[in-house]
């Protein structure tokens, strides 16, 4: 056959599947759940920062109804004074203590003079020492994190979130099954198309188990309530009880915090915030 003189040749080129053809972007975070990740960085800052400054005015915990100055407390940030007249501070756990000079217990503030506070300024809201004005920013923000969940947990049932992506099946349950992703997570292998077990094990625990906790116990801390509902109280094991569970709380969720960055920056942090902000991700990529 003549050679067609007009005939072009096709220079392109098939791609094929393990190639590097474009992808398109994968859907990954459903705007319930973006709309409150992003309302809770704000929610849950405030509240923490609040929350310890409201500590420092009681820098105990104790187990039971009652606790003061004078009752043992299983957790203790203090300052002491060697015999060279030196300030020091430290935390004492379960009756070991540990010194944390400039950090905790005993740090300066601006104009240098040490603060004898649990906290330092910059970890608290307000910097400077003022339980009424901590009292305030934290009850304000409380209606965020308890209303926020409560509309966050109705829209993921009606609309399946739950069920879909963060219930865990009976073939995930098993043994073999979470050391595969133990196993996965230690080699920063990351799941593209899903949540794995560990991940649906850690959301479950702080959506169903940390906040949860923190809403109810905050709520028996409050005079008012304790009023109203005094059996709160009683469920928790007494006021001292609730507030050494809303601290523990609190560091539940500030190991959930930075496991979680951890991960995202493990994963590709760039494909992983356009995920939480867009609600979509390129599939395989690493940035």
């Amino acid at each position: 056959m003549d050679e067609d003189k007009n005939f072009t040749p096709f220079k392109g080129r098939i791609l094929r599947e393990g190639s590097d053809a474009p992808r398109a972007p994968a859907r990954r975070h459903r705007l319930s759940t973006r709309l409150w990740h992003w309302a809770n960085v704000l929610v849950l800052l405030v509240m923490a920062m609040s929350g310890l400054m409201i500590f420092n005015a009681h820098p105990r915990l104790y187990w039971g109804a009652y606790g003061a100055n004078d009752d043992p407390a299983w957790l203790e940030f203090g300052v002491w004074t060697d015999d060279a007249g030196a300030n020091h501070g430290g935390i004492t756990l379960l009756g070991h203590t540990v010194e944390t000079t400039g950090i905790f217990g005993l740090s300066r503030g601006s104009d240098g003079q040490e603060l004898a506070l649990a906290f330092p300024g910059w970890m608290t809201l307000p910097s400077t020492y003022d339980l009424a004005l901590a009292r305030s920013w934290h009850l304000a923000f409380a209606w965020g994190l308890a209303l926020g969940l409560a509309a966050y947990l109705l829209w993921s049932l009606a609309n399946g979130h739950i069920r879909r992506d963060l219930h865990i099946t009976r073939a995930e349950w098993s043994p073999r099954s979470i050391a595969r992703d133990v196993v996965d997570h230690l080699r920063f292998r990351f799941h593209d198309d899903g949540y794995g077990v560990l991940q649906k094990l850690a959301y479950a625990g702080v959506l169903f188990g940390l906040l949860p906790l923190m809403i109810a116990s905050g709520l028996a801390l409050s005079p008012g309530m304790d009023a109203a509902a005094p059996w709160l109280l009683d469920v928790l094991g007494g006021r001292q009880s609730a507030r050494s569970l809303h601290f523990l709380g609190l560091c539940g969720i500030g190991l959930f915090v930075v496991v979680h960055l951890a991960m995202v920056l493990a994963s590709g942090p760039v494909n992983q915030v356009r995920g939480m902000i867009t609600g979509q991700k390129r599939e395989g990529d690493r940035p």
